[in-house]
């Protein structure tokens, strides 16, 4: 009997040891497309700029489509928001249109902007 608890002991000691060096979740990439109103040739290479300069957002996934005014980029929402990658394309000058959040839905950005 006492080696069955010995061995339930080791078992349960490993499996906990296991748990507690998983960690917590690190990153989560995601891809993402958004209209870009005031998107032409001569200013993607400054939204670009704008948006690469984040921490988190892969600079070579940033991709746009000018015929339909979006831009496509993959992010890392642990280290940056959508909200931070829309605030740099209009601190740079260019406006960008982000899905707002309707009234009663349960979660999402608000949009207050006029």
């Amino acid at each position: 009997m006492a080696f069955h608890a010995k061995a339930a002991f080791a078992a349960a000691l490993c499996a906990v040891a296991v748990f507690a060096c998983s960690g917590c979740r690190r990153e989560d990439p995601r891809m993402y497309a958004f209209s870009v109103p005031g998107l032409t040739e001569g200013n993607a290479a400054k939204a670009r700029a704008a948006v690469a300069a984040y921490d988190g957002v892969d600079a070579g996934s940033i991709a746009f489509d000018f015929a339909a005014k979006t831009m496509t980029l993959k992010y890392d929402s642990m280290k940056v928001a959508r909200t931070n990658i829309r605030m740099a394309l209009e601190a740079a000058g260019i406006k960008a249109d982000f899905p707002a959040k309707k009234p009663g839905s349960p979660a999402g950005y608000i949009d207050t902007r006029d």
